[in-house]
């Protein structure tokens, strides 16, 4: 179409051009300037086509210019209309794994808690059937029960069929692990792993935490060594019970073995309960305090009072005090228009760690197990914290553990100074 009308057009010019010379001819010019006057005309009539040409393309063009304008806004509106939907369907996936990551810590709480209590019980009556086995039956063998329990402990550290457990305890707030708790759990022949109600009650009786604490003591030893030479700096609370503390057999083995690797005092941290350091007697206060001279110091779990004496932990070496966040949020509340804890009512709650530090002791939060709980904590300045939050107790590679067993010999000579009082 375009090339049938460039003709017509070229056509017309001609006959136009052939109109003006023929034009000029009958009015008697010659016929050069006839010429002239075909060849200039159809050069004007060229010209004027080509502008009018590039008008039309130019209008064109501005007009296929401003339709990509338009549809580029109204990608831009479609654009911005998605990402906003994007960004809504993130605020509501991140509040929902919110929700329902608070969902699952309070269910893992309760939990735990009732988990805690059934131990309570079952402690509590294991305890009460020990006790009333031992006094009924003086003279007599133990109770079937009993001594099943007390054979399948004493398998159990004779096989080495004891588990070396970590939790992270995070520094605040970067959460950034800085030190690591050890437990200990004994397993049965089956591979059971056995609560500590189960077996506590017999093997606290018998002698037996002593072996326990020391094994738990040999791998946390193994632990900071190996993490040593990967450059990580943390520390390991090791748990010790009383009966160690006070065993006048035990005790100067330890001490030795202590001796031994005074290079990682501060590394390994001994905890004890509160209500466990409540009962030390002159022999416990004094081992204690010849593994404060080697450099050690200790840390106070299972606090259920907070007004403490704090010269008193100081001057026993105590440097952590471990603290339920619950029972430390329970503590607070309001006076005079000030927040205080209730078992120290004259002290600003946000004074509680500064208070604690002056006596050189650290505080830690334990139990951890909801993001709302860390805001009400850190507005208190305290320093660390411990909790399923931050990780769950998780077992160490049978790998690694290997490499922490003591010697065989080990524990089958802590069995058998504990046998000769059997």
């Amino acid at each position: 179409m375009r090339r049938l009308m460039l003709g017509l057009l070229t056509g017309a010019y001609l006959c136009l051009a052939l109109i003006v010379s023929l034009f000029l001819w009958r009015m008697g010019a010659t016929p050069a300037v006839g010429v002239s006057a075909f060849i200039g005309t159809l050069g004007l009539c060229f010209a004027f086509h080509g502008l009018l040409g590039q008008t039309v393309l130019a209008a064109a063009l501005r007009g296929d210019i401003d339709t990509v304008r338009e549809a580029h806004a109204i990608l831009l509106d479609q654009i911005e209309k998605v990402d906003a939907r994007v960004s809504d369907l993130v605020e509501s996936v991140a509040a929902d794994a919110q929700r329902r990551t608070e969902e699952l810590s309070t269910e893992v709480h309760q939990l735990e808690d009732l988990i805690q209590r059934m131990n309570d019980r079952m402690e509590h009556q294991l305890t009460h059937q020990v006790a009333a086995a031992a006094r009924n039956t003086v003279g007599r063998e133990r109770a079937p029960q009993t001594s099943h329990m007390l054979q399948v402990v004493q398998d159990a550290l004779a096989e080495n069929r004891v588990d070396l457990y970590l939790q992270p305890i995070v520094s605040l707030p970067q959460r950034r692990t800085v030190f690591y708790e050890s437990f200990s759990r004994l397993r049965d022949e089956t591979g059971r792993v056995m609560m500590p109600a189960e077996y506590l009650a017999v093997a606290e009786p018998e002698g037996l935490m002593t072996a326990i604490d020391n094994l738990l003591l040999f791998r946390c030893v193994q632990i900071v060594r190996r993490l040593a030479k990967q450059d990580r700096k943390v520390g390991i609370f090791c748990n010790i019970s009383l009966a160690s503390l006070g065993d006048e057999s035990f005790f100067p083995q330890f001490l030795e073995f202590m001796q031994g690797n005074k290079d990682l005092a501060g590394a390994v941290i001994f905890e004890l309960g509160q209500a466990a350091f409540d009962r030390r007697g002159p022999v416990e206060a004094r081992h204690m305090a010849r593994l404060a001279s080697l450099g050690f110091s200790f840390s106070l779990d299972k606090v259920s009072d907070l007004d403490l004496d704090f010269q008193d932990l100081a001057r026993a070496d105590v440097r952590y005090l471990k603290v339920g966040a619950q029972m430390m949020l329970d503590q607070l509340e309001e006076q005079d228009g000030k927040l205080v804890i209730a078992s120290l009512p004259d002290l600003n709650a946000t004074d509680f760690a500064a208070l604690t530090r002056r006596y050189g002791i650290e505080v830690i939060v334990e139990k951890v197990e909801a993001e709302k709980q860390i805001v009400d904590i850190l507005d208190l300045d305290i320093g660390y914290g411990q909790g399923h939050l931050f990780g769950e107790p998780r077992a160490i590679r049978d790998a690694v553990l290997a490499e922490a067993e003591p010697p065989q010999d080990f524990m089958r000579g802590a069995l058998r100074r504990r046998a000769v009082g059997w």
